[in-house]
């Protein structure tokens, strides 16, 4: 049976919740298009005894869930990553939800050309079902990448922004296309059951992964007890860390894809050690989101060659962490955002 009993727990060993502190470095990266609804990053960096590690939880999260992020901060800059079993990770270039009027301008060509200076990507992750957006600007964006990319692995994410209706309405128009499959499509875990069941009754072939529904659960595992989706996506900060991240998937028993929370080139290697960790890595992983910003902390930043990352070094550059750090006040919100999620792992640990 499926369990989350045997899970680690998150955060064994915490450092001073001052000595993290006093290691951070707090950082705004510009990006070079809108994703997620922002146009620049927010990311604390620490330096721990080994190696860099950071903390990121997007804006909006509350301490609850910000801390499982701090435990990977913990883990990666006091633990260090996980013993990999390859020396590269294949990634998937992604595609922001460009309207069909910046598709028509340019804009899709102009992004892919930002994801690898050694070629074309093999694999592309599409946003869809942005708000605001048509079904029409879902499908101008879709069929413009298989266009450029006839070869390519074609995967969308809705981030949970359609009804059942419309991801039905949506996986059927978009199906010609040849969909390796449809992240999160519609919200939680009940709502993806009943979905899978609705497109193997149409005879509609599209593969569901499980990512909001597995990060953003008390029970990472509750997705694939419930045979609600065909893989799942993990990511090393929102699971609290590589290790825990790898015994979700050993105990899912479902193939996986390691992607990336936007993080920095610092985040990125963190989430390639924990894919270079994984025994089987069927998927292109999600981690070549650095293509994204205009500038990075790294020089050179962590981005693909030849459609793969190396595990390689990544370390800030001193000069790009000057250049780009934030204010003295948004340094204090971080600090007292660090210490909010510490005392919520301190009180589990408890």
């Amino acid at each position: 049976m499926i369990t989350s009993h045997d899970l680690p727990p998150l955060a064994n060993d915490l450092p001073p919740v001052e000595e993290i502190i006093d290691r951070m470095r707090v950082v705004e990266l510009p990006m070079a298009v809108r994703f997620r609804g922002i146009t620049t990053r927010e990311a604390a960096l620490i330096e721990g005894p080994a190696g860099w590690a950071e903390f990121s939880p997007f804006l909006e999260y509350g301490p609850e869930e910000a801390s499982r992020w701090l435990a990977c901060t913990v883990e990666a800059g006091w633990q260090g990553l996980p013993a990999p079993v390859r020396n590269s990770v294949p990634v998937n270039a992604t595609m922001p939800a460009v309207d069909a009027a910046a598709v028509a301008d340019g804009a899709v060509e102009e992004i892919l050309a930002r994801y690898d200076s050694d070629g074309l990507p093999g694999t592309v992750k599409i946003k869809v079902a942005e708000r605001g957006q048509t079904m029409a600007d879902d499908v101008a964006r879709v069929a413009r990448v298989r266009a450029l990319l006839p070869h390519a692995r074609i995967r969308v994410d809705a981030n949970q922004g359609w009804t059942h209706d419309q991801a039905l309405a949506a996986l059927e128009e978009l199906g010609p296309f040849d969909l390796e499959y449809a992240e999160q499509p519609v919200p939680g875990i009940e709502g993806l059951a009943r979905l899978r069941e609705a497109l193997s009754a149409r005879g509609l072939p599209v593969r569901i992964a499980a990512d909001e529904a597995v990060r953003k659960e008390t029970d990472p595992l509750a997705v694939a007890r419930a045979g609600a989706a065909d893989l799942i996506v993990v990511k090393a900060q929102p699971l609290g860390g590589p290790r825990r991240a790898l015994a979700i998937v050993e105990q899912a028993g479902l193939d996986a894809v390691v992607s990336s929370a936007l993080d920095t080139s610092v985040g990125l290697r963190i989430g390639a050690g924990l894919a270079a960790a994984l025994p089987s890595l069927p998927f292109a992983c999600g981690l070549g989101t650095g293509s994204l910003f205009v500038k990075d902390v790294a020089d050179p930043p962590y981005v693909a060659r030849n459609g793969a990352l190396d595990l390689c070094t990544v370390d800030p550059d001193p000069e790009r962490l000057e250049a780009l750090g934030v204010p003295t006040a948004r340094r204090t919100w971080w600090e007292d955002r660090l210490r909010d999620s510490y005392r919520v792992l301190a009180a589990a640990k408890n």
